[in-house]
């Protein structure tokens, strides 16, 4: 017999073999990682809430809609957590800091830090440049020596301003995170984006810069039209919007959606606020189907809205008074689900303008 092949045959295979072997381990090791962040999960426990798990793992709050979706076979009604469930973690897009770390995110992700978002929530991602050329000055209702409306749950008084300027924080944190230049009009150095049901009422919110807000509601907002009139000359030739934040207060048993007003004569004004509605009616649709959203466009007389030069759009979040409403505002999770959905709605509204 000719040992010859043969020899070749065993040189042939002790070159195949191990480059098999090799193959075999990195795909291995390739499927374990993929495996591991697919199975990456965390267990509720008292306390926590869509918003705080995704915080807790330095997960940006945009990902709150896709925490929605994986999880919409356990999660209690749209928002609320089972405790003891197991809730998966949504992955995140190659350009987001890793769920597996809390270290600096990659070099080619811009972060910057503003202190007026608390101490957890003040490094914020820059995901994106998409509103690179916007500019938005955010004014939450009433605040200083007024607290606004005032509604009660569970033996506690929740005043209009503190949760008209906790969503107004969420909401300015989305835009930054898209590359925007956003003013904070209402401010308050203090308090932060903060977390439950019950946000305690202080009486120590400024207006821009750092000025004491009067009590007479005729110089409060003066003083508010003064301070963005100031700066949109100073922006003059950008896309420019005034954000006005509230909470209405009705009867008990009149419940209501999410509502806009502009001013009759701002075309403009009216579009920014028909694409909020539009994108409010498009979420309810989604996350709960045959609900049905009566939010609703319309024209008012109010003095923030004639005689700030920037299209501005006035926005009710629902009757401080209604117990079902009230979900709206004191679960963390749906105060931020409003900001991300104004988020939303106003870079549409951009887009169709730049």
């Amino acid at each position: 017999m000719d040992k010859k092949p043969l020899l070749k045959i065993e040189k042939v295979i002790t070159k195949i073999i191990p480059a098999f072997i090799i193959a075999v381990s990195i795909c291995f090791i390739f499927s374990q990682r993929a495996n591991a962040q697919e199975i990456k999960t965390h267990v509720a426990k008292s306390g926590d809430g869509i918003y705080s798990i995704l915080r807790e793992y330095n997960i940006p709050p945009l990902y709150i809609e896709e925490f929605k979706r994986i999880n919409e076979d356990v999660l209690k009604g749209d928002t609320e957590l089972h405790i003891g469930q197991t809730y998966k973690l949504p992955l995140l897009d190659k350009r987001e800091i890793s769920a597996e770390t809390t270290e600096k995110p990659a070099a080619d992700i811009a972060t910057k830090r503003f202190p007026i978002f608390g101490v957890e929530n003040q490094d914020i991602i820059i995901v994106s440049n998409e509103l690179s050329n916007a500019v938005y000055y955010l004014v939450s209702g009433h605040g200083g020596p007024d607290p606004g409306a005032v509604g009660k749950y569970n033996g506690k008084e929740l005043c209009e301003d503190e949760y008209a300027y906790d969503i107004t924080l969420r909401l300015a944190r989305e835009l930054l995170s898209m590359g925007a230049t956003v003013y904070m009009i209402t401010r308050d150095n203090s308090d932060g984006i903060r977390d439950g049901w019950y946000l305690p009422a202080d009486k120590d919110e400024v207006c821009y810069p750092n000025l004491h807000i009067p009590l007479n509601q005729n110089a409060r907002l003066r003083q508010r039209k003064d301070a963005v009139n100031k700066l949109y000359r100073k922006y003059k030739g950008r896309y420019q919007r005034a954000i006005i934040i509230h909470v209405d207060s009705r009867s008990t048993r009149e419940k209501i959606d999410v509502f806009f007003y502009h001013d009759q004569r701002s075309k403009a004004g009216k579009e920014t606020a028909l694409t909020l509605r539009d994108t409010f009616d498009k979420k309810y649709n989604e996350h709960q189907p045959g609900r049905g959203y009566h939010g609703s466009v319309s024209s008012r007389n109010l003095y923030m809205l004639k005689n700030t030069i920037p299209v501005a759009t006035y926005i009710e979040l629902g009757n401080i008074n209604h117990q079902r409403d009230l979900k709206r505002f004191i679960i963390e999770d749906n105060r931020q689900a409003v900001a991300n959905w104004l988020a939303e709605g106003l870079k549409k509204d951009y887009e169709s303008n730049r």
